[in-house]
């Protein structure tokens, strides 16, 4: 058996490298502007100056003291030049220290907006966005992307910007001290970069290829752990563990190629380095010759192309660690250039506290261009009235609630709650007013206690241990070992489908909806567990508007409403006794159920 991940999201960007999205990831360091400066400045007085200073000081050694046919031989002036390199010595090493404390702090700060800022976009977007991206593909943008900027905003651009002042302070000093000798010199500069530039390309996108297969892996990763026991309940380890090794080998020949491609770059530093070297020594010699240089400046001149070549190769390393963190950066901003496609208007307005009458006015929504899920829907729910919703599966049950709580939005026809229509009021507003309880009830690591209070985080000790009482979870909470102070483990997966059940029952309670919604909360329950929550139902259900989705129809004969749904159309509606003496879709659903029960 062989399977392919083929996910929107992971795919080659073919583009020119973007030095807009550059300046865009660089706005992150506008709110630490005046601390960059200010490091700039200490490692520019302090370390540049000291790093020009010293070459110079030995120059002068050498001609003025050292040189038996110039220099004076005095050992006194001698000792003043060594000194003061000692102290340029240590004035760098100050400076180079300061620069890695604060550029490090300015870093971490950096990384921590952009993630928030990406976290926060990301809980913006609508359900379609998550539709069609595996959350594993989500994670990676998140941690492994944002952490591939991290040395690119600690310290390569603060290095960069003191690399370059450095270079230019290098020429300059050439330049003065032998016009001839460092135009010779610097004939090998644009070499450099002509060679630099044809591996430009191939070294970003090998990059971001890089990036896509380490996104694949977590997300195949995250799936595969979350899908454990049905693994080892099909016995198909081995089968998984062949699956994942590929995906792993093909990780690490992208991530050798991508390397191999970025070592590139240091041999071919050091190629026009010893060619530029090899210049100075032919050409500064025939100088000296000429006596139109002095053995001082030579070694000045040498000291001064090593430290040229120095910044030179550490810029080409900033260049490299550009190409990988552009490929994160790409991949970073095409979330954040995501559009929730159900988003607020610019003038919406919060919802009033709803008494709950819900409208809905020749509704139609699909899920997929052509193919509807609803089909002129009409519906008009009055207020603590509880509806229930049944149908075969994709009959348009779980749309319904889906609308109502816009988590997608119609595409003809309205939904109303008290005569307003959605789409007008603010979302969260609306979220707020209305309470879901699902069939795969999700438990946050954490204490029984913060994760009922999830539903109303102000809530008292108090007021959570009612909510509790109320929907009958009380006597299993206090039985085990701590109590509602108990850690429940990732998903409460030490607590029973019921016990889980009963504790999202709790959160809605506790959040108090004008609205809520069961959407097959009792599916996936035994009979024993479900008539504890039947009970429990009549608490949560007392005074609020209810929708109910079931299969299980045992669950929704009391509702004041059942509406039966075929294909998105309604087909039927009235309560239990009405639907059972027509004879129709209804009656058929609850016969069929009972013969498979029976059987």
């Amino acid at each position: 058996m062989s399977r392919q991940f083929q996910y929107q999201d992971d795919v080659l960007i073919e583009k020119s490298f973007n030095w807009k999205q550059m300046a865009r990831l660089f706005n992150y360091l506008k709110p630490y502007r005046s601390a960059v400066v200010k490091v700039v400045l200490v490692m520019m007085i302090f370390g540049m100056l000291t790093r020009l200073a010293i070459p110079l000081l030995i120059g002068t050694a050498i001609d003025q003291v050292i040189d038996p046919s110039r220099g004076s031989g005095h050992v006194g002036f001698l000792i003043g030049l060594v000194g003061g390199m000692l102290l340029m010595y240590l004035l760098r090493w100050w400076a180079q220290h300061y620069t890695i404390t604060h550029t490090n702090d300015i870093g971490q700060k950096v990384i921590f907006d952009l993630r928030s800022a990406l976290f926060k976009h990301v809980q913006s977007l609508s359900f379609r966005f998550f539709d069609k991206r595996p959350a594993g593909s989500v994670l990676v943008r998140i941690t492994n992307d944002v952490n591939a900027l991290q040395d690119l905003l600690s310290n390569g651009v603060v290095n960069s910007v003191i690399d370059i002042t450095q270079l230019i302070g290098i020429i300059v000093i050439l330049l003065v001290l032998q016009p001839k000798l460092a135009i010779a010199v610097m004939i090998t500069v644009p070499l450099l970069f002509i060679v630099s530039s044809s591996l430009r390309k191939r070294t970003r996108m090998a990059w971001q290829t890089v990036r896509i297969k380490q996104s694949r892996i977590n997300s195949h990763l995250n799936e595969a752990i979350q899908g454990m026991r049905v693994t080892q309940a099909f016995a198909q380890e081995k089968e998984n563990m062949t699956f994942f090794e590929n995906m792993n080998r093909s990780s690490i020949r992208s991530w050798n190629l991508a390397s191999s491609l970025n070592q590139l770059f240091g041999p071919v530093i050091e190629v026009t380095s010893a060619i530029g070297t090899l210049i100075l020594l032919l050409y500064g010699t025939h100088l000296i010759q000429a006596e139109e240089l002095t053995v001082g400046v030579l070694v000045m001149f040498i000291t001064y192309v090593s430290n040229f070549w120095e910044p030179i190769n550490r810029l080409g390393q900033m260049y490299s660690m550009l190409l990988i963190s552009m490929s994160s950066a790409e991949r970073i901003f095409e979330y954040m250039d995501e559009k929730p496609i159900v988003a607020e208007k610019p003038d919406a307005k919060p919802l009033p506290h709803v008494q709950g009458h819900v409208r809905f006015d020749n509704v139609v929504f699909g899920y997929e261009p052509g193919r509807p899920a609803l089909k002129g829907l009409n519906l008009d729910i009055q207020p603590g009235m509880t509806v229930a919703l049944v149908g075969h599966t994709g009959s348009g049950k779980s749309t319904i609630v889906n609308l109502l709580c816009r988590f997608y939005d119609t595409i003809e026809g309205r939904v109303m709650i008290d005569g307003t229509d959605v789409r007008d009021v603010t979302l969260g507003s609306l979220r707020e007013q209305i309470g879901i309880v699902m069939q795969d009830t999700f438990v946050f690591s954490g204490t029984i206690r913060e994760n009922i209070r999830y539903g109303r985080p102000t809530a008292t000790d108090a007021e959570v241990e009612a909510a509790a009482r109320s929907v009958r979870a009380h006597d299993f909470i206090v039985n085990l070992p701590n109590g509602y102070d108990t850690e429940v483990q990732e998903r409460g997966s030490a607590l029973s489908m019921g016990q889980r059940q009963l504790l999202s029952f709790a959160r809605a309670l506790l959040a108090d909806p004008r609205i809520l919604i069961l959407d097959e909360a009792t599916a996936s329950i035994d009979t024993e567990t479900e008539l504890r929550i039947q009970e429990a139902l009549g608490t949560l259900l007392d005074g609020r508007t209810s929708f109910i989705v079931a299969h299980r129809l045992s669950t929704i004969r009391h509702a004041d409403l059942i509406v039966v749904l075929d294909h998105g159309v309604i087909v039927e509606q009235g309560n239990h006794d009405q639907l059972m003496r027509s004879g129709g879709h209804y009656r058929g659903l609850i016969e069929a159920q009972y013969r498979f029960l029976s059987a």
